[in-house]
Parts: structure tokens; sequence; C-alpha cells
């Protein structure tokens, strides 16, 4: 009897210690994000703020390749548009609504060595503009994160924009109409608060 209490307090012990480590893992993510962030410096890093850790928002999503997407000049914030081409669509369920977002793929990126397997999820959602970025957020993937039509997702990770922190000096793409959530995605980084 009193090994099963053993047994059962150290699962119990595990999977506490298995919510606390992914929680952990974002937390020094973030931090590591802060510390390194190239536009924002000083005492300014302390305005970086982001929603509490929150795994439903860390999905597995299906993936669904489109073949032979037509390059296009994404919209952005400034006069330098560039060419992308929907990747591929992830599909998941957010609140109980099914939705879709594609994921693009960077015509000059494809022609780097570091960059060549990069993919980009740029979008809004019912937050943008009030608790986020209005122009939306990204997360970004490479190729090797498909696996078997499957794709992870955490949106605790979704990022702002260089835009969002300083206006008229980036060409920050902006997420197409596909990619414009009507749900609320409480995960990420929010609206940086400075006034410029």
């Amino acid at each position: 009897m009193r090994i099963s209490f053993i047994v059962i307090g150290l699962l119990f012990v595990n999977i506490s210690f298995a919510q606390k480590s992914y929680k952990d893992s974002i937390e020094s993510y973030l931090k590591k994000y802060v510390k390194e962030h190239e536009v924002v410096a000083g005492k300014d890093k302390e305005l970086l703020s982001f929603f509490p850790v929150n795994e439903k928002y860390r999905m597995t999503c299906q993936f669904e390749r489109t073949m032979n997407s037509p390059w296009f000049r994404m919209e952005s914030s400034g006069p330098i548009k560039k060419n992308y081409r929907v990747y591929g669509t992830i599909h998941f369920t957010i609140n109980d609504t099914p939705v879709a977002l594609n994921i693009y793929q960077s015509q000059d990126l494809m022609t780097t060595k570091q960059y060549k397997d990069h993919l980009f999820v740029p979008f809004t959602d019912a937050t943008s503009g009030e608790e986020t970025y209005e122009s939306g957020r990204y997360i970004d993937l490479e190729i090797k994160d498909i696996l078997d039509n499957k794709v992870l997702i955490d949106f605790n990770k979704a990022y702002n924009p260089y835009c969002a922190y300083v206006s008229g000096k980036y060409n920050c793409p902006i997420p197409p109409p596909d990619n414009r959530l009507t749900v609320a995605i409480r995960a990420g980084e929010k609206a940086f608060r400075k006034s410029h």
C-alpha cells in the first residue's frame, strides 16, 4: 500500500514538473527574446510585455501543402514590398472555432544559405489594435518543422514586427486578408506602449 502511495506521489510530481517545465521553457525563451532584441534597447526593454504563458495556445495543426503557388507582392508598412508565396495552410481549432492560417515563403530568403528553409506566419486576431499591435504579429517556422502533414504552432512565441517599436523606418509585411482571424489569441507579445 505504501509503495502505491509513493508511485502515485512520484507520478503527481512528474506531471507537475512537466507542466512547470513547459512554462519555464517559454519564460526563458521570452527573457532571451527581450535580452537580445535588436530594436528595443536599454530601459525600453522593460516596456516589452507578453500575455501569461498558456499551453492551450501551443497546438499541433494539420498542414496542407500548396503546390505551385504563385508569387505575389505582400503589402508592407513601407514602400518596399517583397515577393512571397503560400507554402501551405495550417488548420486548427481555437476557442472552439475552426480556423486556418497560410504559411508563407519569401522569395528573397530562399536564395540565402541561412534562411533558405524559413517559413513565416503573419496574422492578426481579435486582440489586434487593442491588446496587441494593430498590424499583426509573426511566428517563424522552418520546413523541417512540418512532419507527416502536421506542424506544432506555439502562439506563446508570437512576436511583433520591428514597425511596432519604430514607425516609418522598417518595411514590415502586413498579414494578407486570409490570415486575419476573428478569434482572440491572448498569447505571445502584447502591444508596445511607448509613445513614439
